[in-house]
């Protein structure tokens, strides 16, 4: 049941023009930008107590029952900065159950064709989809679906992204038309997305007299990630120019026109922490607007939280969690102001083990790791950043790691494949990645000129070269547990080669620390925007001893990591390789001398704004503007909860646990870590015996 797919749209006689559109917002046609309401009404003779129903349109919908919100869709093919002159393959469909409660089931969906975010994603064609299965309250049951009997309109007042003229009225309906089903939707394995009326914390309700102009100011009490919500009261006309501002960028703007009475709701996703709106009543009769947002978000379903005796560091924890939460939409995002495809799998890794130390809810991070999968397939092991196609492979094993589902190993086998396969075309005969399409991503700053999100060889080389090396590591322990042993050892024999050449050609023994790459040119044919040609200076930076020490290269990672922190190992780095150096602090068993000290990096920016997570440290050139709301900054939310109870897993899925605890060099704290059988619970105090409180079901050994 609910795997029928009768996909409709607007009748193509009355509607010509309003049939295709373009794939994604990367190429370069107009597309049309058209939204679509369709709608049908089931009366029964008997209780409706439950429906079960799918859905999916092109390319995003609300859908509505019985006037009240079932949720928006589809969930996100993921999608990658490569690959987009051809439709995403996959496509997805929400399916959840209603109760209604009543004798008739009244359907409204309003469907928007053409993608605008670089994060969404189309087949090219409108369309909507509904199936159901419903179930009386007698116990008898009957099946739903869209067909040529479901009302269509074009809702016309949607004029543009980010447009909307409500004196434009509705058309009168018409009956749909059926279209060719080339979506071949697979049922998304996330629920749908929780809504929630948001208020500034100003007065939301702005009266303006006959033909009165204002601009007003609203604050959030945070920044949150959702939809503009405007009601209008009066007979009028009113103008309104919304600025949706985080702090005190530009931000993202959307031009709205309300007619009488009337309410809007947007269908673009704002990152908001104010708003900036000028308001003109047209009409010669008062107005009334009231302001609000429709924020969504991944469903919370437990809240994990770690405070300690440092207030400071309690409240970093608390902006790192608020800001992930605006981070897990349909699927993970690098910030809702952003809202980058499914490409930036570094940050999209380091949320996941966020989400395993604080809401516990693992399935959106599976089902990235299989989108990502999905692409990976798509482009023979390609993806656009190349150390973030190496961090996919931690990021599988890690997610296998918590969950326990070795179905999702077989799941993305393939895509594992293509990806070290890929690479072993880049290797040199000096036993380097010599020739790859390019070194990025680094990190998001820049050296002499360079930017180190694609930098040349002589920035980038020993890094790529780095995150081989750990792929190699883990790609092994996936193939053990696949049981290929010609893979796994063919891994380790490779990584073994690579540890000798790194350790040969880009450690100065001198110094005592890897230099970040080679100076030899890089061939002309390999050279475009993202890979420009070699420096001849050579570089010595934090980033490649970071990683040497995260990684296990080094034999002297101490020594090193010494040299990071004391600065003699020169360079800054952003918020996402401080992950990489907490890491390497924790698998080096020097938590206590550095974790907090590291951790001090985030009190200034939070004491400077608590309503978001800033996306950088340090400005990465002059008039970039950094958002706050960039969950890629938020490891402190998993690295201090890791260090507090050195926790280790001992078998997939959490079922067996060791803990290592330390208060760090706090007098207090308290941690819980979510695990599937319920929250694990650590309370530390200087001077008493840890206090360890595990769910039934899971056993944990502690060290000492």
């Amino acid at each position: 049941m609910l795997t029928n797919e009768n996909w409709i749209w607007l009748p193509r006689e009355a509607y010509p023009d309003c049939q295709t559109t373009r794939i994604n917002a990367f190429v370069e046609e107009e597309g049309d930008f058209t939204v679509a309401e369709f709608a049908r009404t089931y009366s029964f003779s008997k209780r409706v107590e439950r429906v079960k129903i799918r859905f999916s349109a092109d390319t995003e919908c609300r859908l509505y029952c019985n006037n009240a919100i079932v949720g928006t869709g589809p969930a996100s093919v993921g999608g990658d900065f490569l690959g987009n002159d051809k439709p995403r393959p996959n496509y997805y469909a929400y399916k959840c159950t209603l109760y209604p409660d009543s004798e008739r089931l009244e359907f409204c969906a309003l469907v928007k064709m053409m993608p605008v975010l670089i994060c969404e994603y189309s087949k090219g064609h409108g369309g909507f989809m509904l199936s159901g299965e419903v179930f009386f309250a007698d116990g008898s049951r009957c099946e739903i679906a869209t067909d040529e009997t479901w009302q269509a309109r074009k809702i016309g007042a949607y004029t543009a992204p980010y447009r909307y003229d409500g004196r434009i009225q509705p058309d009168a309906y018409r009956l749909a038309e059926q279209t060719e089903n080339i979506w071949h939707t697979i049922t998304a394995p996330i629920p749908l997305r929780t809504e929630e009326e948001i208020v500034p914390m100003d007065n939301p309700v702005i009266r303006l007299a006959p033909m009165e102009e204002k601009r007003v100011i609203l604050e959030f009490d945070k920044i949150h990630a959702g939809f503009i919500h405007i009601t209008a009261k009066g007979e009028g006309v009113v103008f309104a120019d919304i600025f949706c501002r985080e702090t005190t960028e530009e931000g993202s703007h959307e031009s709205v026109v309300l007619a009488g009475n009337e309410e809007y709701r947007g269908f673009a996703l704002h990152s908001v922490g104010k708003y900036d709106v000028t308001l003109k009543n047209e009409s010669e009769k008062p107005s009334e607007v009231t302001l609000g947002l429709t924020a969504t978000y991944y469903p919370i379903e437990k809240r994990a939280i770690t405070v300690t005796s440092d207030e400071e560091l309690n409240k970093v924890l608390e902006v790192c969690r608020h800001t992930l939460k605006y981070c897990r939409q349909t699927h993970h995002l690098d910030s809702p102001r952003h809202c980058e495809p499914l490409a930036c799998t570094g940050d999209y890794y380091i949320e996941t083990l966020m989400t395993a130390f604080s809401y516990g809810d693992m399935r959106l991070a599976e089902f990235d790791v299989i989108r990502t999968g999905e692409l990976l397939k798509k482009n023979d092991g390609r993806m656009f950043h190349t150390t973030y196609s190496l961090i996919w492979v931690q990021m599988l094993y890690d997610v296998y790691l918590f969950t326990g589902h070795r179905t999702l190993l077989g799941e993305c086998r393939e895509a594992l494949d293509l990806l070290m396969n890929r690479f072993r075309t880049y290797m040199g005969e000096n036993g380097l990645i010599e020739t790859p399409p390019d070194y990025m991503f680094v990190d998001w700053i820049y050296i002499d000129g360079f930017s180190m999100h694609h930098p040349p060889k002589c920035l980038g080389q020993t890094c790529l070269n780095m995150f081989w090396f750990g792929a190699l590591g883990t790609a092994a322990k996936l193939y053990e547990i696949l049981g290929d042993e010609e893979a796994d050892a063919l891994c380790k024999k490779e990584q073994k080669c690579l540890l000798t050449a790194i350790n040969t050609l880009l450690y100065d023994r001198e110094k005592g620390l890897y230099f970040e790459g080679l100076n030899t040119p890089t061939p002309e044919h390999l050279l475009y925007r993202y890979m420009p040609q070699n420096g001849e200076k050579r570089y010595y930076l934090k980033h490649s001893n970071i990683l040497a020490a995260y990684f296990g290269v080094c034999e002297n990672a101490g020594d090193i990591l010494e040299k990071i922190m004391t600065d003699e190992c020169p360079g800054e780095y952003q918020p996402y390789f401080a992950h990489f150096l907490l890491e390497a602090i924790y698998r080096n068993g020097l938590r206590d001398a550095y974790t907090l000290k590291v951790l001090e990096k985030w009190k200034k920016p939070v004491a400077e704004c608590d309503r978001g997570l800033v996306e950088g440290f340090i400005q990465p050139e002059p008039g970039y503007s950094f958002d706050y709301s960039h969950a890629w900054g938020g490891t402190p939310l998993y690295a201090l909860p890791l260090a507090l109870t050195g926790l280790t897993v001992e078998k997939p899925g959490m079922k067996e646990l060791s803990l290592d605890v330390s208060l760090l060099g706090l007098e207090r704290a308290h941690v819980e870590v979510p695990t599937p059988y319920g929250d694990l619970v650590v309370d530390l105090e200087r001077g008493k015996e840890p206090q360890v409180c595990c769910p039934e079901g899971v056993t944990v050994r502690l060290a000492g």
